[in-house]
């Protein structure tokens, strides 16, 4: 038993470190595509993943020392079709003219080493058809590669790590994994009696991704900020150090007033994530509620630690000690502003100061099937609801 629990509990402790390095790209995805990441997809997608690891480990665990492969004279490899049936009716206490055997041949380890193969990709079938829609013949496909994939890590010697393989490159382990996922893919409809389809997660998420939520703002905004220090970074490499200053400052008024005036209200992050700027009442934005929305933000909100800076630095060459204790006030206050901006945007939900001003908010730019199919479901019942009824019929 020790042989399975190792390698899973080193599955869960390798998980977070590489559901850390997904989840980034994942999420960026997922805002692009959808603009909302329901809980349950969250779910699904990082079980999947922690079922791989889980998987792998369960093949390459535990690791023997160099000096035990050095030592092996056993074969490296196994081609020779079924012989697992031959191995089973040798290896355990089953006669085939005794019924009275079957069941307890059934209860030996070797039944449960082949029903361990069966299980390794049987989670493997029903991913791959529920969440990922796969065919059945992709499934098929899928899980000889997955099998294959196991296969020659072992054959490999776990990548040259030692000399030899130090399990069994088994043509039988590639069939019965296979089954394995080909079982999975038969049984996914029973998961369908308590978990809502592939095509209904998507419906939730494109409704949910018609508002754009504080999460998915805050990633297009470090986005943004991630495009444009690479900008600057080229920047700083290629222009001249006297002309560095000026250029920096003409980068962020190209990037932040001039992109979002050209583009109806897009930064290169929030066109990316399918945001745009909208004026307070769903009209277009005018230039100049862009223009007051983005400098209040990138040029009133962001730089705040800078001018926090500027005024010390001012302040230690004013001899007047008030003064200075005032300046020096402003550090421990900059937490708490920030502070104040994450409940106001995240937690109440409210207009920001500069989305007060401008008079703007922030609008999907998301379109899928599922929302146009029900704005026209919901055109016709109101169709039909207004039969009769004039005034409803011209609101229509």
């Amino acid at each position: 038993m020790s042989n399975y629990i190792i390698p899973i509990a080193t599955a869960f402790i390798v998980f977070p470190f590489i559901a850390f390095l997904f989840t980034i790209p994942y999420i960026i995805f997922q805002y692009r595509k959808y603009g909302s990441i329901p809980l349950l997809r969250v779910v699904i997608v990082y079980s999947f993943i922690l079922y791989l690891i889980s998987a792998y480990f369960l093949v390459i665990l535990p690791l023997p020392s160099q000096e035990f492969v050095n030592n092996l004279k056993t074969p490296s490899t196994q081609l020779i079709p079924f012989s697992f049936v031959k191995d089973f009716i040798e290896n355990t206490s089953l006669v085939i003219s005794n019924p009275n055997t079957y069941i307890k041949a059934l209860k030996e380890p070797y039944f449960y080493q082949v029903l361990y193969n069966i299980f390794l990709t049987l989670p493997f079938g029903i991913y791959l058809r529920y969440y990922f829609k796969f065919s059945f013949k992709k499934t098929i496909l899928a899980s000889f590669l997955l099998s294959l994939f196991f296969e020659l890590t072992q054959l490999s010697g776990l990548y040259g790590i030692y000399s030899r393989s130090y399990r069994l490159f088994d043509v039988d382990d590639l069939m019965i994994n296979t089954l394995g996922g080909i079982i999975g893919y038969l049984v996914e409809p029973l998961f369908l009696l308590i978990l809502p389809t592939r095509d209904k997660i998507d419906e939730i998420a494109y409704k949910k991704g018609k508002k754009v939520s504080f999460l998915r703002r805050l990633v297009a905004f470090n986005l943004d900020i991630f495009i444009f220090s690479i900008i600057s970074i080229i920047l700083l490499l290629v222009v001249p150090s006297a002309v560095r200053k000026n250029s920096i400052f003409i980068l962020l008024l190209s990037y932040y007033i001039l992109i979002p005036l050209s583009t109806n209200g897009q930064t290169l992050g929030k066109r990316f994530l399918n945001i745009k700027i909208i004026a307070s009442d769903d009209s277009t934005a005018k230039p100049i509620q862009i223009i007051l929305r983005n400098f209040i933000l990138y040029f009133g909100y962001i730089p705040l630690p800078y001018y926090v800076i500027l005024l010390i630095e001012i302040a230690s060459n004013i001899d007047f000690v008030v003064i200075r204790f005032l300046s020096l006030l402003t550090i421990p206050a900059l937490p708490c502003i920030y502070m104040m901006i994450f409940i106001q945007a995240a937690i109440r939900k409210k207009p920001l100061l500069y989305e007060k001003f401008s008079k703007t908010k922030n609008s999907s730019t998301i379109k899928s099937k599922y929302i146009n199919k029900n704005e026209v479901i919901n055109n016709k019942d109101n169709v039909n609801n207004s039969e009769g009824n004039p005034a409803i019929e011209n609101d229509v």
